[in-house]
């Protein structure tokens, strides 16, 4: 990355048509945070009455608070540890309090650094890369019932899409006492964005029409607008947040 490069986030949370309470909680950081470079970060809580707002919002908050104050140069061992101490607070929290029993929330967290995004992965929140020639990939694994069925043969794409249990995943921050975190690094090339989102997003509207909306001649801010009004147009059953990072975006 050039001296006359840097990084553009832009970032958007909306209720949805059906939901009472915006369970997600999201973070963005163009510029240093601790050691990093810069940090971007979605969770999608869960739980009853505002048990989910409260786990997305601390897991946030609390790995935040750890990447701010960390002295190792190793970014996936500080993300590592801020996720399992996260995950350890939530569970003595939900321990003690019979309203926050259950809770959890996914987690999906990424930083870049000359070209080259870490991805730290808990549930099926989502990071892809959305490239002008090569289309979108999901960069991301879900870690949910219906991806274990589509990669043991028993589902495609399409028929995971209106699954009944879609919503059922396998992995959350608070879940369990071990806590498994996926890791993703690859590089990036000008003319990428990086789209990280809840599923709000992802079960309203299909990646191809994600792709097509990113590749539109229009600002960030427009198209993240534009991704939460097509999740809401097609029934906007859950809490929708999308954050949009041009990595070579040039001053």
């Amino acid at each position: 990355m050039t001296m006359d490069n840097m990084l553009k986030s832009v970032a958007i949370t909306n209720i949805g048509q059906k939901r009472k309470l915006n369970q997600d909680s999201f973070y963005t950081s163009d510029g240093p945070v601790g050691r990093f470079a810069d940090l971007y970060i979605v969770a999608d809580g869960m739980g009853g009455h505002k048990a989910g707002d409260y786990a997305s919002r601390y897991a946030v908050d609390n790995v935040v608070g750890e990447i701010q104050s960390a002295k190792d140069h190793d970014n996936r061992k500080v993300i590592e540890k801020a996720l399992l101490d996260a995950n350890r607070g939530l569970r003595k929290v939900a321990a003690g309090s019979e309203e926050y029993s259950g809770m959890g929330t996914t987690f999906v967290a990424a930083t870049i650094n000359d070209g080259r995004i870490l991805a730290a992965n808990v549930g099926d929140s989502r990071l892809y890369i959305a490239g002008k020639e090569v289309g979108i990939r999901q960069i991301t694994v879900d870690h949910s019932l219906v991806e274990e069925m589509i990669l043991a043969g028993g589902l495609d794409k399409r028929g995971a899409r209106n699954h009944p249990d879609k919503n059922i995943i396998t992995r959350a921050i608070g879940g369990d006492d071990e806590l498994t975190i996926d890791y993703f690094e690859e590089n990036l090339v000008p003319g990428d964005t990086v789209l990280m989102c809840t599923d709000g997003l992802t079960n309203m509207v299909d990646d191809d029409r994600i792709a097509e909306i990113i590749a539109l001649d229009t600002t960030d801010d427009e198209k993240a607008r534009i991704l939460v009004n097509e999740a809401n147009r097609n029934g906007g059953r859950d809490n929708i947040t999308v954050i949009l990072i041009d990595p070579y975006y040039t001053v």
